[in-house]
C-alpha cells in the first residue's frame, strides 16, 4: 500500500498532512507567488493547479499565497465569523482555508509545500460567507522567520495585503460582489481559526 502511495502525486487537499505541529506550525500548498500574472487554482476534483483568471490589473499578491491541507471553511468557520462580528454569517466559502507566507525567498513557481507559522489572519467577508486569509511567515525565513504575532509586521506590507484583498475580484466591465475585511487578528485567533477549519474537514469528509 505504501509503494502504491509513492506511485501517485497526492492530491494537495487530502493526501498532504496539515503537520503534526498544526495549529502553531502547519503545511500550506503554494498556489500563486507574487511575480504570478495570472491567478491559479486548485482543481478540486484532480489536484492539479487550473488557470482561475488573469489578473486583470497590476494588482499582484504581495505574498506566497494558496491553502492550508485538510482544512475547510463550513459551518463552525462561518459561525466563528458570525460571532465575533455580529453578522448574520452562517457558513464559510466552502473551500480549504487561504493562507499567506511571507519570505524574503525569491520563489520561483507555485505547486509547492512549505512550513509555514501563522502569526494572524483578516476575517474577510465575502457574499455573506467567512473567507478568512491566515497570514504567517515561511519556517525559518532569514527576514520573517522570527515573527510570531502580525504586529511585528511592518504596515505597509499587511495593508499591501489588505488592499490586495479586496480588489482581487474585480475584473473590467464587470459588477463584483462586495469584500470586506471585517478584522485583522493575532496568532492565537488564527490558531483557533485553523483549528475550527481542521473540525469542519473532519466532519465534511467523514474524518475519524
Amino acid at each position: 500500500m505504501e509503494l502504491t502511495k509513492k506511485k501517485f502525486k497526492a492530491h494537495p487537499w487530502h493526501g498532504v498532512s496539515i503537520g503534526s505541529e498544526s495549529p502553531k506550525k502547519v503545511t500550506a500548498y503554494i498556489e500563486i507567488i507574487p511575480t504570478d500574472v495570472v491567478k491559479y487554482e486548485i482543481d478540486k476534483d484532480s489536484g492539479y493547479l487550473r488557470i482561475d483568471r488573469p489578473q486583470k490589473y497590476s494588482n499582484y499578491c504581495p505574498s506566497l499565497y494558496g491553502f492550508i491541507p485538510q482544512t475547510y471553511c463550513g459551518k463552525r468557520v462561518g459561525l466563528n465569523c458570525s460571532e465575533k462580528t455580529g453578522r448574520v454569517i452562517s457558513f464559510g466559502d466552502r473551500d480549504p482555508i487561504d493562507i499567506c507566507v511571507l519570505t524574503e525567498k525569491a520563489i520561483q513557481h507555485g505547486d509547492i509545500l512549505v512550513k509555514a507559522v501563522p502569526i494572524g489572519g483578516f476575517r474577510l467577508i465575502d457574499k455573506d460567507e467567512a473567507d478568512d486569509k491566515i497570514i504567517a511567515v515561511l519556517d525559518q525565513d532569514g527576514v520573517y522567520g522570527h515573527f510570531r504575532d502580525i504586529e511585528e509586521c511592518p504596515k505597509s506590507l499587511i495593508d499591501s495585503l489588505r488592499h490586495y484583498f479586496l480588489t482581487y475580484k474585480e475584473i473590467p466591465g464587470e459588477a463584483s460582489g462586495k469584500i470586506e475585511i471585517a478584522e485583522t487578528y493575532g496568532a492565537q485567533v488564527a490558531q483557533e481559526v485553523i483549528k475550527l477549519a481542521q473540525l469542519d474537514y473532519e466532519e465534511t469528509f467523514n474524518i475519524e
